[in-house]
Parts: C-alpha cells; sequence; structure tokens
C-alpha cells in the first residue's frame, strides 16, 4: 500500500495542475492501443464471438502489464510513483475542461463548446443544441467524479500505482467499448462487467460525499434519498446512476434522455427532476459539489490510510 504522503501529493498535483504536462499520457496510450485493435477488427472482419474474446485478452494484457510495470517502480523512483498516482486521477482535469466548455456556452459560442464537450463524452456532440451540451457536460462531470477520480484513488490507496492502472486499464476499455451498440455488444461486454465490479463501492462512496458536500454548501435539504436510490436504479450501469443521480437531485438539473452514440439513438433514463434544464447557475452548483465532495473522500482515504499505517 501506498504511504499517505504520495496519496496527498497525487491528489494535490491533481486538483492544482490537472493533467501531468509534458508528457504523453498514459490513459491515451492505452486508448490508442484499443483503438488500433478496434480497427484491426474491422480490417480482418472479426465481429463476433472471436472478437469479444479478443477483449478480453486485450483487457487482461493492459492490467496485467500495468501490474507488472508499476510494481517495479520502487526500483526506479519514488517519483515515478507519484508520477503515475498523479497521472491516474483525474478531477483537476475535468473541472478546468468543464469551465472552459461553460465560459464558451455562456458566451453563446456554441461551436466552440461543442468542441470542448465531445472531448469529454462518448455522444455525437454535433446535433446538440446549447441545452443539449449543458445536459452533456452535467452527466460528464457527475459520472467522472467516481470514474475518474473516486474509484482511481480507491484503488490507489488499496494497491498503489499498479493497482489503480489495473483499474485504468479496465475503466478506459469499457468507456471506449462499453456500448450496447451491434459494433461493440461483444467486445465491450468483458470491460463493462469488470468495470461495475471495480467501481461498485466507489460509486457509492461517491454519491454519499455528494450529499455530504451539499449539506456543508447549504444546498437545499429536501432531496429525498429514496427519490435517488430509484432513479440511480434505473441506470443501465449499476455504479453510474448513483452520482448521476445525487448530482441531479441536489443541483436541480435533470440528467437522460435521448442521446446518439455512434449513430444509435438511445433513450436514457430521466434521473432528477423531470423537465429541469442545465444552465450556469446549475452547473456552477455541480462543479462545487463535484469538487468538495472529491475533498472529502480524499480526506477520508488518507486519513484511514495514515491509522492503518501506524496501527
Amino acid at each position: 500500500m501506498p504511504e499517505p504522503l504520495l496519496l496527498a501529493l497525487a491528489v494535490v498535483l491533481d486538483l492544482l495542475l490537472g493533467d501531468p504536462p509534458g508528457w504523453p499520457h498514459p490513459v491515451r496510450a492505452m486508448g490508442a492501443a484499443y483503438g488500433f485493435l478496434d480497427r484491426l477488427a474491422d480490417a480482418w472482419g472479426l465481429r463476433g464471438r472471436a472478437f469479444g474474446a479478443a477483449g478480453v485478452l486485450a483487457v487482461a494484457v493492459a492490467g496485467a502489464g500495468c501490474v507488472l510495470l508499476l510494481c517495479a517502480l520502487p526500483a526506479v523512483g519514488w517519483l515515478f510513483g507519484l508520477y503515475f498516482a498523479w497521472a491516474g486521477l483525474a478531477l483537476g482535469q475535468l473541472l478546468r475542461e468543464g469551465r472552459r466548455a461553460a465560459r464558451f456556452l455562456n458566451a453563446n459560442d456554441v461551436e466552440a463548446a461543442r468542441a470542448v464537450v465531445a472531448g469529454l463524452v462518448s455522444r455525437d456532440t454535433s446535433v446538440l443544441d446549447a441545452d443539449g451540451l449543458w445536459r452533456a457536460l452535467a452527466e460528464s462531470v457527475a459520472e467522472n467524479a467516481n470514474d475518474g477520480f473516486v474509484a482511481p484513488l480507491f484503488w490507489l490507496a488499496l494497491a498503489g500505482p499498479a493497482g489503480l492502472w489495473a483499474y485504468k486499464a479496465v475503466s478506459t476499455a469499457d468507456s471506449m467499448w462499453g456500448y450496447r451498440t451491434p459494433r461493440y455488444v461483444r467486445l465491450g461486454l468483458f470491460a463493462a462487467r469488470a468495470d461495475d465490479v471495480l467501481a461498485w463501492l466507489p460509486a457509492r462512496l461517491t454519491a454519499l460525499s455528494m450529499w455530504l458536500a451539499a449539506r456543508l454548501l447549504g444546498f437545499p435539504a429536501n432531496v429525498a434519498l429514496g427519490d435517488v436510490r430509484r432513479d440511480a436504479g434505473k441506470s443501465a450501469s449499476p455504479n453510474a446512476g448513483w452520482p448521476m443521480a445525487m448530482a441531479a437531485w441536489l443541483c436541480g438539473g435533470a440528467m437522460g434522455g435521448e442521446a446518439l452514440y455512434f449513430g444509435v439513438r438511445v433513450q436514457k433514463p430521466v434521473m432528477g427532476p423531470a423537465g429541469a434544464p442545465w444552465n450556469a447557475m446549475r452547473y456552477g452548483r455541480l462543479a462545487r459539489l463535484v469538487l468538495l465532495s472529491g475533498g472529502i473522500v480524499a480526506i477520508v482515504i488518507i486519513v484511514l490510510r495514515t491509522i492503518l499505517l501506524h496501527a
């Protein structure tokens, strides 16, 4: 397990600086490898059971490779461990990109906002108007509060940089292939199910920390946890619905509805107060909520790790 200092420094660097500058990001390298496999499938006509098995193999190889590489890092240097711990957290960069998109939307520059939001979501943003872009941005920030920060930090605390990047190998494959479309239904099945298991507890910790953060921020206290639980259960994912439903009800904006993925129209379940659109005010509340809830989780994890270290 990593020492508390490494955890604290990784969190601080992520929140202050976003992604590590000046280096090819490990997630991009992983995504490029998965993308190559995807294109290879088209070139060789491998869409079927065999390619589903290839998806299992690709994720397993990526995860095992991360573990083997990062387990050797103590022999290379503590700073390398810090770099990979920092690079595996993405809350700072997520909120930075969210602020960029919000600035463009506030200035009615829909085209510029569309380009930023397209880098955060998998749906086709070319068909979205300003309201659709606000909603897509809110959904991405809420969901990635867990996927990009709480879950990686959880596995970093539990198993060090190797554990974090084994999780990232799974979550990156899920974000690229975990769609119920004819193209990806077989390839992404293993990654989606593995991500469901690995992110189960962190997703619920994220929702709980959002509820606590809302109390500290003075948000309205009349949110019914039963409504959150009901809406979270509507999601096709056993995890994504929890931070999204909690954020939707706490911030007063609806999530879900129609979205276009790889040319396929998907009707996502509506979470939160139906018909309530997202805007600058509601998104500002969401950004503050996600930042504070991430801080709460980080403090709790670092304190528990310190206690275990000296037990």
